[in-house]
């Protein structure tokens, strides 16, 4: 009899209902000072961190938002790192980005004129390393998902290439190589130690982590950062890796694609639908890929944005 009312308990009880938490960061503009005098003006930025806002509260989550100066590299991180200590298996983590992507110089791989994508945040960029690094912390089950309207220019085969502007409201949302390669030279110090602490940490070089950014071709060298990736990720970017995501006057236009095609809830299918019905809407020249880490074989299959 105690075994029934045992069993008949624990059937009535309900299971743990999934948290969920986002980080949505907008900037149109960085600060002079921490890029070679350059402020990278953009106009749709901050709309793009509020409408990803918008959507993730309509779905149950709670959002933060860090627009243009706001949106620091401690502010990132302690944002991540937030989510990543509070969130366990089954929970949901939605992360956007939307601003200028930059590169610096590899110093932990094995060929000399590899380069890391970056985020431009506000008073520095933040590395791939260390996005890969902070996103690699979360709880084994934990989801997370990342949207990234930004360009991460550039691999050690390919080369950067930046299509006209369709009309005078949209710019490429790119730090121009000149301004990398003079704010990698006033900084390299910070930078390089900013790779080689990543590294440290690890205990070991780390394997090119910029493929889980910079959306690269799948290689061999994939399997080995999805062997170490507890949590479950999936990444849709706005372009892929030498092509440019553009800006324009209310969102991004990847931005601007993903909102239609949520159309405020009305879509109904995977992430996989999802992301086939946003690239079939973007030119050519914008073309969003989708990448994966850890196992996300059920996470492919779910409904977007579902905490």
């Amino acid at each position: 009899m105690a075994d029934k009312t045992a069993n008949s308990a624990a059937a009535k009880t309900p299971s743990k209902k999934a948290r969920a938490l986002s980080l949505h960061m907008g900037l149109n503009g960085v600060s002079g000072a921490a890029y070679g005098g350059w402020d990278g003006p953009l106009a749709a930025c901050e709309f793009d961190a509020h409408d990803m806002a918008a959507l993730a509260k309509s779905r149950g989550m709670k959002p933060t938002v860090l627009l243009t100066k706001k949106a620091t590299r401690g502010a990132a991180l302690a944002g991540i790192r937030a989510a990543a200590k509070a969130l366990q298996s089954g929970d949901l983590f939605f992360l956007t980005y939307s601003g200028h992507g930059g590169q610096v110089p590899d110093v932990n791989g094995d060929e000399a004129d590899k380069k890391d994508e970056t985020w431009c945040l506000y008073d520095g960029q933040l590395i791939d390393d260390e996005l890969y690094a902070e996103l690699g912390k979360f709880k084994a089950g934990v989801r997370i998902l990342v949207l990234s309207d930004s360009c991460h220019s550039g691999t050690v085969t390919r080369e950067m290439v930046i299509p006209p502007p369709p009309n005078p409201t949209q710019r490429p949302k790119d730090m121009p190589p000149a301004v990398a390669m003079r704010t990698y030279r006033e900084h390299q110090a910070f930078y390089d130690k900013l790779q080689r602490d990543v590294a440290a940490a690890a205990g070991k070089p780390v394997v090119d982590p910029d493929n889980a950014l910079a959306q690269v071709a799948v290689s061999g060298r994939l399997s080995a950062i999805a062997d170490k990736f507890d949590a479950s990720l999936i990444l849709i970017s706005g372009c892929q890796d030498n092509q440019t995501s553009m800006d324009g006057d209310h969102n991004g236009a990847f931005t601007e694609q993903v909102l239609k095609v949520w159309n405020q809830g009305a879509f109904k299918g995977s992430y996989a639908s999802f992301h086939a019905q946003v690239k079939a809407r973007m030119p050519a020249t914008q073309t969003p890929n989708l990448f994966t880490l850890g196992t996300t074989g059920t996470f492919l299959t779910q409904e977007p944005f579902t905490a």
